[in-house]
């Protein structure tokens, strides 16, 4: 499994802790489906105000475990297009600018919001990183920076299980296997563990692991 499984509407509303939850949230769509239906030329600014103040507050009344599935929910309904998308990434908090990332495949056509991706990958937050290297990231990451994403993972902990379409676009990626290489080696001469998750991934490249 790359990704956790998408959360409907339904799956959050019984996971909500009380009736209160539940209204907050179902007005926090229904703001959401409202400005989503305003015409181009209507006056928006009080419409996105609404919702995105609701999706910076999703978890104070939803829950922090509800909160990614809450927000994510919320881009949908509204959607939110590219110019507000990185607006909420970059003025968002961590939790925030997961939802955003976790929501770009539905939201995004073509490789235009390929530079939250490519931020996320150069902070240490693990959960951001995670995210990162999701189906967008798969489906539209160059072979240099998706290479460079893998190893992200390794640096920084993350299982490689999270990484969407790894074993397709590993497949006989021989650069990769040179660079996981490289790495294994590095770790070995300075007397540090090689992550198990290497080797499976050497694997899938079409390269053996080689013994220490």
């Amino acid at each position: 499994m790359t990704q956790p499984p998408a959360r409907t509407r339904d799956h959050v509303t019984a996971a909500l802790p009380d009736d209160t939850a539940r209204a907050w949230f179902d007005e926090a769509l229904a703001d959401a489906a409202h400005a989503a239906k305003a015409p181009p030329t209507a006056p928006t600014s009080y419409i996105a105000h609404t919702w995105e103040l609701r999706f910076a507050a999703a978890g104070r009344h939803c829950g922090h475990d509800n909160a990614d599935a809450v927000r994510t929910l919320l881009l949908v309904e509204a959607r939110a297009g590219l110019d507000t998308l990185t607006r909420l990434y970059q003025h968002g908090s961590g939790a925030e600018r997961r939802a955003v990332l976790q929501v770009l495949p539905d939201l995004v056509e073509g490789p235009h919001a390929l530079h939250l991706v490519e931020d996320a990958l150069r902070t240490n937050d693990t959960r951001l990183v995670r995210a990162a290297v999701g189906p967008y990231a798969a489906a539209h990451l160059d072979p240099h920076a998706w290479r460079h994403a893998v190893l992200k993972c390794l640096f920084t902990g993350v299982p490689l299980d999270a990484v969407a379409r790894l074993a397709q676009r590993a497949a006989g990626d021989g650069e990769l296997a040179r660079m996981l290489t490289d790495y294994a080696a590095e770790r070995t001469a300075a007397g540090r563990d090689v992550p198990d998750d290497l080797g499976r991934v050497l694997t899938l490249t079409g390269e053996e692991p080689k013994e220490p």
